[in-house]
């Protein structure tokens, strides 16, 4: 009975085993991309509990930089607070992340030079 059995190659078994691991890192990385949270104006314009999702793709898409004040006032509303000196400042609050460790706000600061968006940053407060 047993001399009847069909013996698989052992370079059979690893190849499975490498096509089930590949399948598994596509299955992975593509509901990681479609459950990515992407920037769109109205989901920051519905409320500060969930910019801290979308931050990061607004960064990424670098959708604002060289905007002038008004196309960021456009694109993302009033600031929460604006301070004006030798180079100007918008500060958008992004709300508190999700986070193993003592929760902190967050803040977008958007930093203009000669009326130009010159650079982002994420802060904690």
């Amino acid at each position: 009975m047993w001399d009847k059995l069909v013996r698989i190659p052992r370079w059979r078994q690893v190849d499975e085993v490498g096509v089930i691991l590949f399948a598994a890192f596509v299955i992975a990385t593509t509901l990681f991309y479609f459950n990515e949270w992407r920037f769109t104006e109205e989901d920051w314009k519905a409320g500060v509990g969930k910019r801290h999702e979308i931050v990061d793709d607004l960064l990424d898409s670098k959708i604002l930089l060289k905007k002038t004040k008004e196309e960021v006032l456009t694109i993302l509303g009033e600031p929460s607070e604006s301070i004006s000196s030798n180079q100007e400042l918008f500060i958008y609050e992004l709300g508190v992340p999700h986070t193993f460790s003592e929760p902190k706000a967050e803040q977008l600061l958007i930093y203009f030079e000669n009326n130009k968006v010159e650079r982002l940053s994420v802060v904690k407060e």
